[in-house]
């Protein structure tokens, strides 16, 4: 007799051997009703339905469809290893539409024929104790979905081979599966989808297909399942390129500022933490290229416009190439001194597209003195040409064209970034005569502004490799144009794009450079001086000011890296950091035994006191002297200067301490490496101890920062720019200093 283990051990067997017996007549009966299915000969609309139950599904339901010569001659093409994949979850979906077998599959046939695909067979089962899946056979491949009735959740997939156009089955699939519940009508539908190309196609065809993986379209919007919202505002190709505007909210997206006036929200109200009271973010594609993000609009235009419109002393005449939705426009206007306001844009179909689906950009009507629309402004003179060849054709070394406007002061280059690859970006960053063009049509005091695509990586290769090749060619021309005397590159991590984005300014005059590093205090009177007033009374602009032009003067980390790549590494790349291995030698007035020099004061040959420095230690070549005490040197600019001389002549003897200010600064001040800055250091410390001297044979110190081999200093450099205070203080031992050695520095060390 079995015991209670035995019983319990042979009902597992039985279990196993039924469930395996289940599944074979399952199948066999699958296969055995597909192969003697009958097929219509009456209609090519007619089907056939199978209708059976089984132990395990009380409910299986069969269609076949008979596909006629002409639907499938067209769909033949031919169909390379690849296809579209579309993932459709939606949730809220009515109980008893997720549990009826036959209208679910309706809605499934009824998707397929919309969306212009063709059906070949479906085989659905209705589950235990709820729910439906369904599979469909296409012709072009499949389609299935299931459900949870309870939950009333539906995911659905859709896979098609073809080049047909996969997207605008999403509003088809949320139409026909979508039926809001009747128990609970006040809960919206929500849909999450995801549109993946899959397969394998030829790279240059990858490269062209705005929906392809790599493009920011997909990236941004379509690839990511898991949305709260993406809705499609416009779609359409225009002459030029293809044109894609959507709105999206995030899962991970709250209330903006707005958005809690607008609801009336208060502490601690739910609201305050869901996506559902968020603005949906308005996002501009050009064939796949990610171009404007609405929420951050702003900071994106006002960082490429007004970094060099404040670098001028007086931009009249401004060019912007690109730029169709007129953001740059728009920030270009609100500046007084502005005569003309050229823009080249070579699609001119893009402008009332985004006039209507993005007015915001375009908006000029808080300006005082500008039009309600900033394209309509009489200081506005929009072109539809092709940019590069105006500028060739007005401005080119051969053109005999007197040209419109004889010279202007800021040319606002708005296009692809270089890393886009394109035929175009190819054009407007590699071609040496459009670069020149550029150069030759600007003002004495003319400014090019760039922007420049993603920012520089530490972890970038060499810059003429890789993705930015293209960039590092442009910069090398620009830095080979003989009239460009400054160069600076800056980022701004706020545009709403996924890295910070990169800009380039080049001047043609040094004089810009005193401008860009100018006070934040001094940027915020300029533009208090020269930006027009609003009707509002709000400031025109929302996020450039004098601390963020502070923010762009020194270029990051990233820049400097890459640039030191360079082949042959640049000269001043040795100095980017001070040598670890050199000593530190400081005066310590205070301590005797920790400082490394003493103070004598002795009388000259002429009778006067002066003070003299002598070292206490050996000093090796090399060491750094007095360097907390440079560092503590006064920054002053070429204004205070003449601002302190003008007080002196004006105040007479009742000014005799500025006098002697003035004195001090003539024999301890001197300028600034970086030609143009107008920035001068005052030494304070102990270095005013140091004798100076004529005589080279004496002199023992230097500065840290040697001569540029080429006698001037580079007009692109990361490294200047960067390390430009440290290579105007440091000073060196240049020579080996014995123990009871005078510290002498020659009279010219910081003539540049």
């Amino acid at each position: 007799m079995a015991t209670a283990d035995d019983q319990r051990r042979l009902y597992r067997v039985d279990i196993r051997v039924f469930l395996v017996a289940i599944t074979c007549a399952m199948a066999a009966s699958f296969i055995l009703g597909v192969s003697l299915a009958p097929v219509p000969v009456l209609d090519d609309n007619m089907k056939s339905t199978l209708i059976h139950s089984s132990p395990a599904n009380p409910s299986v339901r069969d269609e076949f469809f008979k596909i006629s010569e002409e639907d499938i001659a067209s769909v033949e093409e031919k169909h390379l290893p690849a296809g579209q994949h579309l993932l459709v979850d939606i949730e809220y979906v009515d109980e008893d539409f997720l549990n009826s077998e036959e209208r679910l599959s309706k809605a499934m046939v009824d998707t397929v024929k919309e969306s212009g695909l063709h059906m070949l067979s479906y085989h659905c089962h209705a589950l235990v104790p709820s729910g439906v899946s369904c599979v469909g056979v296409l012709l072009e491949s499949h389609i299935s979905f299931h459900t949870w009735p309870a939950e009333g959740v539906i995911t659905l997939d859709l896979f098609t081979c073809g080049s047909k156009p996969l997207l605008p089955a999403v509003e088809t699939i949320e139409r026909l599966f979508g039926i809001p519940s009747t128990k609970n009508p006040d809960q919206k539908i929500h849909t999450q989808w995801s549109h993946e190309l899959r397969g394998f196609r030829p790279e240059e065809e990858v490269k062209k297909n705005y929906l392809a993986d790599s493009s920011d379209l997909s990236l941004w919007v379509l690839s990511p399942l898991e949305m709260y919202s993406k809705k499609r505002v416009y779609s359409g190709r225009t002459k030029f390129q293809q044109v894609d505007i959507w709105d999206l909210v995030e899962l991970v997206d709250t209330p903006s500022y707005e958005d809690v006036i607008k609801y009336n929200m208060t502490p601690g109200d739910p609201r305050l933490n869901s996506p559902e009271y968020s603005t949906p973010d308005r996002l501009l594609f050009l064939d796949g290229t990610i171009q404007s993000v609405y929420s951050s609009e702003h900071v994106y235009h006002e960082a490429l416009v007004h970094p060099a419109m404040f670098a001028h002393p007086n931009p009249k005449n401004v060019v912007i190439l690109g730029g169709g939705e007129g953001a740059t426009l728009r920030e270009v206007l609100k500046h007084k001194t502005i005569e003309a306001a050229i823009m080249l844009e070579i699609d001119e179909e893009l402008i009332p597209i985004v006039r209507e689906h993005l007015a915001s950009m375009s908006d000029c009507s808080d300006l005082l003195g500008r039009a309600d629309n900033c394209f309509d402004d009489k200081l506005a003179d929009v072109k539809f040409t092709d940019g590069r060849q105006w500028f060739v054709d007005q401005y080119g070394a051969s053109s005999s064209v007197v040209p419109q406007y004889k010279e202007l002061d800021i040319i606002i280059l708005d296009a692809l970034d270089p890393e886009d690859g394109s035929e175009i970006s190819n054009q407007l960053y590699s071609d040496e005569s459009f670069v020149d063009a550029l150069i030759n049509s600007l003002s004495e005091e003319g400014i090019l502004v760039i922007q420049i695509g993603t920012a520089a990586s530490i972890d970038d290769p060499r810059p003429d490799f890789g993705l930015y090749k293209q960039r590092e060619f442009l910069f090398n021309l620009i830095e080979a144009n003989p009239t460009i005397e400054a160069m600076f590159v800056y980022e701004e991590a706020h545009c709403g794009f996924m890295e910070p984005h990169a800009f380039l300014i080049a001047c043609k005059s040094a004089n810009c450079r005193g401008r860009w590093y100018a006070r934040s205090d001094q940027v915020d009177f300029q533009i208090y001086e020269r930006i027009v007033r609003t009707h509002s009374k709000k400031r025109a602009l929302t996020f450039f000011d004098g601390t963020t032009q502070r923010s762009y003067q020194w270029p990051k980390k990233g820049w400097e890296t890459v640039y030191c790549r360079r082949e042959p590494m640049p000269f001043e790349c040795a100095y980017r950091t001070m040598d670890k291995n050199a000593g530190l030698f400081e005066l310590d007035l205070d301590d005797e035994k920790q400082s490394s020099f003493r103070v004598s004061i002795e009388t000259d040959e002429k009778g006067e006191t002066v003070s003299k420095l002598f070292a206490t230690v050996d000093i090796p070549k090399g060491s750094f002297i007095l360097s907390e005490h440079m560092a503590s040197s006064l920054m002053i600019n070429s204004r205070n200067f003449e601002g302190l001389k003008g007080n002196v002549e004006a105040g007479g003897d009742n000014v005799s301490v500025i006098s002697d200010l003035l004195a001090f600064f003539e024999e301890y001040a001197h300028e600034s490496g970086a030609s143009g800055s107008n920035q001068h250091y005052v030494e304070v410390g102990g270095s005013v101890l140091v004798r100076r001297s004529e005589n080279e044979g004496e002199v023992n110190i230097a500065r840290w920062l040697p001569p540029h081999p080429e006698r001037k200093r580079p007009k692109f450099s990361p490294v200047y720019e960067r390390h430009r205070m440290s290579f105007d203080l440091f000073l060196v031992a240049s020579k080996d200093i014995d123990a009871g050695d005078e510290i002498v520095m020659a009279r010219k060390t910081w003539v540049n």
